[in-house]
């Protein structure tokens, strides 16, 4: 279908200057949510019941003497990471922290015994208890995002609807972490010590680099984008397997993707901006259908989105999502774009085609 065009429409590379001009030229300017009410009782005990069994997860984890990163995965992979509306931090000892505050950083100590949130707050755990290689998990539900820097001095960012589980501190010869969903990482380089990220399919191996790596459970595909440096990609065909028999290497610019339907592998050129400006709080679509940008916007507001027509649905877009928005503007300006019709009730949007 041919790309709908638009006035307000750009695709350039993103300056500070331009995140604050950004508002108005774009397919749909968003905007996040007023702040939901506090979560009622039923909401907290979801929290609650979350992190005893998270907790639960861990102590069978620490009784296991063969325990490895993922086989406390495997323990752990029955949390839902949108059980509740907060960033959730599990420490080694399963002392549980809500994090209100999206711009509130957490900062791991070289040892992973501190972990300071924010500017003050200031956590301990005991990473040397009995010789295990204890584990943290993130949690960042839809409509929050988070930033972590790990105690190797690697950084995070995981999107919306994400999970992270990573050792306290890295003791072994490989600093090996587990994602779920979208996250940005930017790797301390240590020659001697590789960075693993594992994920569903995939495993992806780095010295020190930017890349990012989004593999949402409920999608068909796993894409890792690179930005500096070099990566190697392995990949599963079987879930049940634990053998990688499939492997690329990846240079700058570059997008490799694992098709979980098909195994099948491609990689391709790509304007790396596109993939990492959710970062800072924006969104860059180019040639997209409304599908994929509803998809991402859902995510990232926790609001359900249902498109009745299928024409509708496929038609494509190319702009900016300018994250500091009103969603009603988004609705305004993407109805303004094509003949569409939207309502919002109850936390969720509907979209149609316009009658004739």
């Amino acid at each position: 279908m041919k790309e709908k065009e638009s006035s307000k429409i750009k695709i350039l590379p993103i300056t500070e200057l331009e995140k604050v001009v950004l508002k108005n030229k774009i397919i749909a300017s968003v905007n996040e949510l007023p702040k939901q009410k506090r979560r009622n009782r039923v909401a907290y005990s979801i929290i609650m019941c979350s992190a005893i069994l998270l907790v639960t997860c861990f102590f069978m984890y620490k009784t296991t003497p063969e325990a490895s990163l993922s086989k406390f995965v495997n323990e752990s992979n029955n949390i839902n990471v949108n059980n509740s509306g907060e960033v959730v931090l599990v420490l080694s000892e399963g002392q549980s922290v809500n994090i209100t505050d999206d711009s509130k950083g957490i900062n791991y100590s070289k040892s992973g015994e501190t972990v300071v949130l924010g500017e003050t707050e200031h956590l301990q755990q005991n990473t040397q208890k009995n010789n295990k290689v204890l584990y943290n998990t993130l949690l960042v539900p839809y409509g929050r995002r988070g930033k972590i820097k790990l105690s190797d001095g690697s950084l995070v960012w995981l999107n919306s609807g994400s999970k992270i589980v990573y050792p306290a501190a890295f003791n072994g010869k490989r600093r090996e972490v587990y994602l779920e969903g979208e996250a940005i990482f930017d790797v301390a380089h240590n020659k001697s010590k590789p960075f693993i990220v594992l994920s569903e399919n995939q495993e992806v191996e780095v010295l020190g680099t930017v890349f990012c790596v989004t593999s949402y459970t409920d999608e068909k595909i796993t894409n890792t984008v690179l930005k500096s440096g070099s990566v190697k990609i392995s990949y599963k065909e079987n879930l049940g397997s634990t053998e990688f028999t499939e492997k690329m290497k990846i240079t700058p610019g570059t997008k490799a993707s694992f098709n979980k339907g098909t195994k099948s592998i491609m990689s391709e050129k790509v304007n790396v901006d596109n993939y990492f400006s959710w970062r800072d709080g924006i969104l860059i679509f180019k040639n997209n259908s409304l599908k994929y940008i509803t998809k991402r916007v859902s995510r990232y507001y926790n609001i359900d989105v249902d498109i009745l027509d299928n024409d509708l649905a496929n038609e494509t877009f190319s702009g900016y999502l300018d994250l500091n928005e009103n969603i009603e503007s988004v609705l305004q300006n993407i109805a303004a774009s094509t003949d569409m019709t939207y309502s919002l009730t109850n936390n969720k949007i509907i979209i149609n085609q316009k009658k004739q």
